[in-house]
């Protein structure tokens, strides 16, 4: 039986985390319900938004890496109640991520021509590239709101960018039927529609967000004038400090399926839609476990700050077990519709079968996925970064990409061999993080 004081661990990491979770639904929702709505016009479109989301994803966790930092700085603050630190946190906070937005547009314009030479199929690539050139650029509203929004949470305020990307998402649906289908006057544009309804979703989110942190009555003694005074030097350096590392070990997790997507390419465009479909569904109880993070890294850091270490362990343990629950239903809820899923986004038996096929792997590996998002949150509120980064090198550069190779093409496993990999490098990461976790706790 758990004890009492664990029962109200559990309880105050649920009231953080479901506003996050739901949050975090909303944001992977806009993916979801692109590729089901692109998958209507095509097995092709499919395919190229499958590419076209493997180069953007590793531009995109650069910027959510770096933003990342924010949270646990502020919920330090928060925990020795130092508002001053807390008001230089917000203001230089959005202008770090503003400028990252930028830089990773341009970024991520500038790499697009590389399509071109990873030996993909060239119909494929046609369309990738004006996708992936329209999903950059919404790069700078995407980061304005992640420099608002991880500030917000480092604070608790959780419930807030919930409501907002729920609001975004039911927008991006109605944008994606205008625009992708060409309804109610607007021009069909297909796949490009898609991300132009992504991109919008997105600049409505940045401008309710910074509405909500800048003007709530709640967040009045944090508000400094924006004036050149407040910008710190030493504060932004000390956000990218933290931040560098954790878009580093994004980057590395999530580049290894990125560059899983270009090995299942080679294999032509029906395996790169069925990877598609798996990966959208996979990253949507990614995502949700990332509210658990979230939470393990507002409430570690928070009581970390206030010297509570006993408890500290508590929050962080506690957060983990949520996540194996979560991921373990998660898991045995893909296993009973992997058949049915897959007939949401194509008609294509060939895509259908082999989807369903990666989703099953998907299924083996939700528990290790959860473990290792929420072991990386709990870190992140020790900040602890650097070791973590070098476990994700591990895992999926050392161990996920050379044995899906080798069951992929070797043993002539395909793209199911391929994920097989995944599913080795995920729970290697688990298992790190958790002792990572545990022996740095036992040490403070």
């Amino acid at each position: 039986m758990l004890s009492s004081d664990y029962k109200t661990h559990f309880r105050e990491n649920f009231f953080l985390a479901y506003p996050v979770v739901l949050s975090q639904l909303g944001h992977i929702l806009v993916s979801v319900v692109d590729s089901i709505m692109v998958g209507r016009t095509g097995t092709l479109p499919l395919a190229a938004a499958s590419l076209g989301n493997s180069i953007f994803t590793v531009v995109m966790v650069f910027g959510m890496g770096l933003s990342l930092s924010i949270t646990p700085l502020v919920a330090g603050a928060h925990g020795r109640n130092n508002k001053k630190r807390i008001s230089l946190l917000m203001i230089n906070s959005v202008l770090v991520c503003s400028a990252a937005g930028l830089l990773l547009f341009l970024s991520g314009y500038l790499i697009s021509p590389l399509l071109l030479h990873l030996n993909q199929p060239a119909n494929v690539v046609e369309l990738a590239i004006p996708y992936l050139h329209i999903l950059c650029f919404s790069m700078l509203p995407l980061m304005v709101f992640q420099g608002f929004r991880q500030f917000a949470e480092g604070l608790s305020l959780t419930k807030q960018s919930m409501y907002i990307s729920i609001f975004a998402n039911a927008l991006n649906v109605v944008g994606n039927y205008m625009l992708i289908y060409g309804k109610w006057g607007a021009p069909a544009l297909g796949l490009n529609g898609a991300a132009i309804s992504t991109m919008l979703s997105r600049v409505v989110m940045a401008f309710i967000m910074g509405y909500f942190v800048l003007n709530a009555e709640i967040l009045k003694t944090y508000r400094l004038r924006w004036k050149r005074k407040f910008i710190s030097g030493k504060h932004m350096i000390r956000i990218i400090k933290l931040g560098w590392p954790i878009s580093l070990q994004m980057a590395f997790e999530v580049g290894a399926f990125s560059f899983s997507a270009i090995m299942i390419g080679w294999l032509g465009a029906k395996a790169l839609a069925a990877h598609q479909i798996a990966i959208s569904i996979a990253s949507l109880t990614y995502m949700m476990a990332g509210g658990i993070a979230t939470a393990a890294t507002i409430r570690v850091g928070n009581l970390f700050g206030r010297g509570q270490v006993t408890e500290m362990q508590k929050a962080g343990y506690s957060s983990l077990l949520m996540a194996v629950v979560f991921m373990t239903s998660a898991g045995l809820i893909l296993i009973l519709l992997n058949n049915f899923i897959p007939h949401l986004y194509v008609k294509d038996p060939e895509v259908i079968k082999l989807a369903g096929g990666l989703l099953i792997i998907a299924a083996l590996f939700q528990i290790s996925d959860g473990v290792q998002v929420v072991g990386l949150g709990a870190l992140r509120g020790l900040e602890d970064v650097k070791i973590p980064s070098m476990i994700s090198l591990l895992a999926y550069w050392v161990v996920a990409l050379p044995i899906g190779y080798v069951f992929g093409f070797v043993l002539n496993g395909g793209a199911s061999g391929i994920w097989t990999g995944l599913l080795f490098g995920l729970t290697v990461a688990a298992i790190l993080l958790f002792f990572r976790f545990r022996k740095l706790s036992l040490e403070k």
